[in-house]
């Protein structure tokens, strides 16, 4: 078994799709075949369920992707560790992102490192906090920022970026649209907008129901915080987030009220890095920290 192998294998698995990871990985489309062909002959069993139009994991392929992945960000960080230490910077980063988060921008981060170390490839993945966690988890990911992250749940180590309110934002014309605040009690019987159950703002929505006592149900889901604040303005239900959305631009026909204490309690929406256990980041992960923590320190010096 070749590293070049599992990179083909893991290739296949993201893209769900030969083709297009034989262009991903610029090599030809009977070639990446072959390989996996190769793989799955020296493990003697079938990685991929194949149909003329789909490619889909088997239960071998799913239990080989977590190693396989886990292997290369080891080979990787092997390379790279060299690369330290002869005073060069190069490889990949791969960066996770929650679409949400606050306490950072990730696109100045990402450019400011770009001109500090042009020489190293930096890849950008945006998904929901539980699928980062497995990412850093299993080393696709070098590090991530997530938002709503309950300690217990991450065994590594995590650098609080933000914390703020959430609020009910409503349109308006709605009833709650002239108080400063609302009590959990009174919410039920709206209806909700939010986001896909792993996104960061909707995890931390529920835990807020949930620690208040209170139910309620989702009747319009999205992946993405434009499409929210449109059906707010249509008047289309309130959505419970964090404070800043309401400062956005698209947000300015909108109100934000307060909601209450529960158990003495506010609810707050947290925006943390996710890293790896200690001991195991890697230099361009290093170096990227580095720069997060010094925008930390500008931002609350801006802030005082």
């Amino acid at each position: 078994m070749e590293l070049r192998q599992l990179e083909h294998f893991v290739a296949v698995a993201e893209e769900r799709h030969f083709t297009r990871a034989a262009e991903r990985l610029a090599v030809s489309q009977s070639g990446l075949s072959a390989s996996v062909r190769a793989l799955e002959q020296e493990l003697r069993t079938p990685l991929f369920s194949r149909t003329t139009r789909t490619v889909r994991l088997t239960e071998a392929g799913r239990a080989l992707l977590v190693e396989a992945e886990r292997t290369l960000a080891g080979a990787r960080a092997a390379r790279d560790a060299v690369d330290a230490v002869r005073g060069l910077l190069r490889g990949t980063l791969t960066v996770g992102v929650e679409q949400c988060v606050a306490g950072v921008s990730p696109a100045r981060l990402l450019a400011a490192f770009h001109r500090a170390h042009p020489q190293l490839e930096l890849r950008l993945r945006q998904e929901g906090t539980s699928s980062l966690l497995d990412g850093v988890a299993g080393g696709r990911l070098d590090l991530a920022f997530a938002a709503t992250v309950d300690p217990a749940e991450w065994r590594g180590e995590l650098m609080e970026l933000a914390r703020e309110p959430m609020v009910v934002l409503c349109a308006a014309g709605h009833r709650f649209a002239g108080r400063a605040e609302v009590a959990w009690e009174e919410l039920p019987g709206e209806s909700f907008i939010d986001f896909h159950p792993d996104w960061g703002p909707r995890r931390a929505a529920d835990g807020a129901f949930a620690a208040a006592g209170v139910r309620r149900t989702v009747g319009l889901e999205v992946s993405d915080v434009h499409s929210l604040l449109e059906l707010v303005q249509e008047g289309l239900g309130v959505a419970v987030v964090p404070h800043h959305f309401s400062r956005k631009p698209e947000a300015a026909r909108l109100v934000a009220v307060g909601v209450a204490p529960a158990g003495g309690r506010r609810a707050v929406y947290e925006s943390v890095v996710v890293l790896p256990a200690a001991g195991s980041l890697s230099p361009g992960a290093r170096a990227l920290m580095r720069l997060v923590r010094e925008d930390a320190v500008r931002e609350g010096a801006r802030a005082g």
